[in-house]
């Protein structure tokens, strides 16, 4: 026993090897996604100069600050108020087509008003592409300051901070504009007191469909009318909520975008009435912060997702056919400049957007140049800030330059190439300016400069968008090198721990060393399976398409236990054992596998996952097309199905049968509660928003809790306490042979049978709680998950001495991974289920929506880490190689808990090293935003799921352990006092 680790110090290294983890995690996550540093200050005078040219000092103040501007800019405002009309989640395509097609038939007939005004050129609507991540807060602050937001804006939407960057609003106020904010209370977080009337709604409590937009609605018509405000910000989130819950094709889809014509129908007629009648100039623009998938989530980068909106109601152009004013594609950053110079502010600091082409056409071709020259400017010292290199030192501070016209080729260095396309638009836009004073300007001239500002522009634009922030190395190396100490800690102490408790292991190993496998084969390909993991992680096509890894790893494993055991039936040439009254243990470990292959291939089939294949047919689509009804019907089926199952799962259970009663009963009213919840109030997503329906899900929270927690805490008080006469004379267990072993085996079966009890309550009530949150197509799926897991542990209790438990746990872990990707989940963002997060809230709360978040998402892998619970009980103590007299409890507490707790925790520390260190190689990628970013998220999440589960198990085990341990020291100390 000397080379051992005890109880205490594996604790105390798991512990270290885990805390250095999580702070390796944490320096690398916020040395990778680091907030996006901006140049400080805001745009001011300067921005009307040319780069390293020093402004004319003004003395002015606020009141005069417009005028100043105006003259400095040398362009007119062409408007007097602004209207900003965010419909969150509103594809640009449900109002502007794709592909060349126009929009389906119903959605025209949706919102007539606002096609008439495309159709008759009074505005012009463009495809807006936004930038992932597509969540509200990183769209609103790009739309508002230009600025491509930190990828980690994504975490930060459900906690939105003051905006400090320079901004359109900030500007409009410096020229003392007076705002009115109506919706999303996303604005009056971002920009506290600035508004002078406001009324905020949550953006985040999906299951409001109506009152979150008549809130909006309800001040509309007073605003209209009212004369002291300059820019009206109108969020309506409706639109998204219906996404949320129905998705693209839901009933309620056309009716909200009637209710939005009907607004855009009231504001335009109101401005239009203002304009006859000369109080004021109003332009109206209508934009949407993200799309939507066809399953109303967003998150990611598909097109779907990035296909906002941006319509400009009120512009004078030269529009004259829909065609021309419904296929443009612009970026969604390209906003912010475009209104600044409409509305005459300087562009903020930080804007890497370009001037949308269509905008200006009622400007002269003075105006239109000089608009581009002073984005071009703007973007000049943006990208001096990012390349000190960079200095154009020939841009002249008079306004003229006489070199060359420059139509040769730029290449070169980053620096030379903007230089060059720079000074070609200046000496273009300055011989332009030339020929005017001659006389001679002709339209080929205007073109010329026009393009040439836009190429520049453009390829500015687009390299500040994919310009990746500077990085600290050593940070990240650090994080990497203490990721992998932490890895090699937890694979260290499995190693360990797997020869202690199978101590023949290395003899047996050697005295078949003339077998044709050294290695049986299935606990090769478990171990093969983390190297095929690894590898795949450095394919883009691979992360988005994670689900065949599993599933092929599941089945291939399942095959493998199938041949092995098909090898080593009674009468097998292959059974070199010998063994001898098998036939019905090997018939109900093939029967278990047969049905876990049959399983696995419905689960498989249930949901075509992943991001490039979601449009193929499954089950999933076959069942909806059936209607709600039908899938109300197989989610009552599923939940019957649930809690029959589990009940017969409690009666396998060797405790004291009014224990097994007591849990049963309240297991029984707990599903009966959430077949109510489903008959009565599921049938339809919306009535999810009823009163009733959210006191039920509160109610069942509270059984599922008190209940679980209570059984947790009871059972190891009531289960009987055995002495070793008592052992001998009841006969236990049939293994229980020998009195000398029944003073250890006792103890170690009072440990079991209340393991087994817990953890059927464990794994019952959270697929109750699954029942409950999930979309109800997913019923089944959960169904499906938890019977497999019960046919593993069948399978596992019946598996002989020499079986290992690293690889049964390890396939465990992966048949929970397999099942996270069978309930429809991915490696994008887009596929979290937001819906079913506000299951029970009657108001929005981020902490409790996010815990419910969690929950809907890791519902897979977190039910296999309880099922360790009953793993733990399932398990043939004979298995356990610990000698009976001499050991205490806490070494088959050591034994019992290590696999089920290391061996998660080591899977998982590989995969997590892995991918951090392919995600720093893949950093300069071009997919580093859209797909390997998400996904690392998504392996950080996993590792919280990790730490939740495995404290779970561990804190579960050592309270049983210990409540065992100090009765029998009550009993032994009644014994000796009588």
């Amino acid at each position: 026993m000397a080379n051992t680790t005890s109880c205490t110090k594996l604790t105390v290294l798991t512990l270290t090897a885990v805390i250095i983890q999580i702070a390796a995690l944490s320096l690398f996550v916020f040395s990778f996604f680091p907030v996006k540093p901006a140049l400080s200050g805001v745009s001011g005078l300067e921005s009307f100069y040319a780069p390293h040219c020093n402004p004319v000092v003004h003395n002015q103040t606020e009141t005069d600050l417009k005028s100043l501007y105006q003259e400095l800019s040398q362009i007119p405002p062409l408007f007097d108020r602004l209207i900003f009309m965010v419909i969150d989640g509103l594809p640009a395509e449900f109002l502007l087509g794709k592909d060349e097609k126009p929009p389906r038939d119903d959605l025209i007939k949706a919102m007539p008003y606002t096609q008439s005004l495309l159709n008759s050129g009074m505005a012009v609507g463009y495809h807006a592409k936004a930038a992932p991540p597509t969540v509200t807060m990183p769209r609103l602050k790009a739309m508002v300051s230009g600025a491509i937001g930190g990828f980690l804006d994504v975490a930060f939407n459900f906690n939105t901070q003051a905006l400090l960057d320079d901004n359109l609003l900030d500007q409009f106020f410096r020229i003392g504009w007076k705002m009115i904010m109506l919706g999303d209370e996303t604005w009056l977080k971002l920009f506290p007191e600035l508004f002078v009337r406001y009324d905020g709604v949550s953006s985040f409590f999906v299951k409001d469909t109506v009152q979150v937009d008549q809130n909006v609605s309800r001040h509309l018509r007073d605003e209209l009318h009212a004369e002291d405000w300059k820019l009206l910000i109108l969020h309506y989130l409706g639109l998204d909520h219906v996404g949320h819950i129905g998705g693209r094709s839901s009933s309620l889809m056309c009716p909200k975008l009637t209710e939005m014509d009907e607004v855009v129908k009231m504001i335009h007629l109101s401005s239009t009435q203002m304009n006859a009648d000369h109080q004021a100039q109003t332009l109206l623009v209508v934009v949407s912060d993200h799309g939507m998938t066809e399953n109303g989530n967003h998150g990611g980068s598909s097109f779907e997702e990035t296909d906002s909106l941006a319509l400009f109601v009120g512009l004078k152009n030269g529009v004259s056919d829909y065609k021309s004013a419904t296929h443009n594609f612009v970026h969604q950053v390209d906003i912010a400049p475009t209104l600044a110079l409409l509305f005459g502010v300087p562009i903020p600091k930080n804007n890497v957007g370009v001037l949308i082409s269509g905008t200006f056409d009622s400007f002269t071709d003075d105006q239109q140049l000089r608009a581009l020259e002073l984005n071009s400017w703007q973007l000049l010292r943006l990208l001096e800030a990012e390349l000190p290199g960079l200095s154009c030192e020939f841009v002249p501070c008079d306004g003229f330059s006489y070199g060359a016209s420059g139509t040769g080729d730029c290449s070169g260095s980053m620096e030379n190439i903007f230089c060059c396309l720079y000074t070609k638009a200046a000496n273009l836009h300055n011989f332009w300016k030339l020929k005017k004073k001659t006389g001679s300007k002709n339209w080929d001239d205007f073109s010329s400069s026009v393009a040439a500002y836009y190429e520049f522009l453009n390829t500015a634009s687009e390299w500040l968008s994919r310009r990746v922030t500077d990085k600290p190395v050593s940070s990240l190396a650090f994080g990497v090198v203490a990721m992998i100490l932490s890895s090699l800690m937890l694979l260290s102490l499995i190693i360990c721990l797997s020869r202690e408790v199978h101590p023949g292991e290395k003899q047996y190993l050697s005295s078949s060393s003339n077998s044709r496998h050294r290695w049986p084969i299935d606990e090769t390909f478990i171990l093969c399976v983390v190297l095929i993991l690894v590898v795949s992680m450095g394919s883009s096509s691979m992360v988005e398409e994670e689900q065949y890894i599993w599933n092929f790893v599941i089945s291939t494993s399942y095959l493998l236990l199938l041949r092995k055991l098909v090898q080593f039936l009674p009468g097998s040439s292959r059974n070199a054992l010998g063994l001898k009254g098998c036939n019905g243990r090997s018939s109900i470990q093939m029967s278990s596998i047969l049905l876990l292959l049959i399983s696995g291939r419905i689960l498989r089939g249930w949901h075509q996952g992943g991001v490039n294949w979601t449009h193929l047919s499954d089950i999933s689509k076959w069942l909806e097309h059936g209607g709600s009804k039908f899938i109300g019907l197989i989610q009552l089926v599923s939940g019957l199905l649930v809690l029959s199952l589990g009940l017969f799962a409690s009666s396998f259970s060797r405790s004291k049968r009014k224990i097994v009663q007591v849990v049963g009963f309240y297991l029984l009213i707990s599903g009966l509660l959430v077949l109510w919840h489903i008959m009565e109030y599921q049938d339809n997503s919306y009535a999810s928003s009823n009163y009733h329906a959210t006191i039920l899900a509160q109610i069942i929270y509270a059984i599922l809790g008190i209940g679980t927690i209570s059984t947790v805490v009871a059972v190891p008080w009531i289960m009987p306490i055995w002495n070793s006469a008592a052992c001998s004379r009841r006969s236990i267990d049939s293994l229980s042979s020998a009195s000398t072993d029944n003073q250890y085996k006792s103890p170690l079966l009072e440990f079991k049978y209340s393991s087994y009890l817990i953890g059927l309550a464990y794994m019952l009530c959270w697929c109750l709680l699954q029942l409950l949150l999930q979309q109800p197509i997913n019923s089944m799926p959960i169904f499906l998950l938890l019977m497999q897991i019960l046919t593993s542990m069948l399978y596992y209790s019946h598996s002989s001495p020499r079986s290992k438990e690293w690889l049964e746990v390890a396939l465990l872990y992966y048949l929970g991974m397999a099942g996270h990707f069978a309930l429809g989940n991915s490696n994008t963002l887009a596929t979290i289920d937001v819906a079913g997060a506000f299951m029970g809230l009657s108001s929005h709360s981020t902490l409790l929506s996010g815990i419910l978040m969690f929950i809907i998402t890791y519902a897979s892998p977190m039910l296999v880490l309880l099922s360790m619970v009953m793993y733990i009980s399932v398990k043939d103590d004979a298995s356990y190689a610990v000698p009976t007299q001499t050991v205490e409890l806490g070494q088959f507490l050591k034994v019992m808990l290590g696999f089920p707790c290391l061996v998660p925790l080591g899977l998982n520390s590989i995969l997590l090293t892995a991918y951090t260190i392919v995600l720093l190689l893949m950093r300069n990628h071009l997919f580093v935003w859209s797909v390997f970013s998400p996904k690392f998220l998504y392996v950080c999440a996993t590792t919280i799921c990790i730490y939740i589960g495995v404290f779970v198990v561990a804190v579960t085990e050592i309270y049983v352990y210990m409540v065992l341990v100090l009765r029998r020291k009550i009993q032994v100390s009644g014994d000796g006092i009588r």
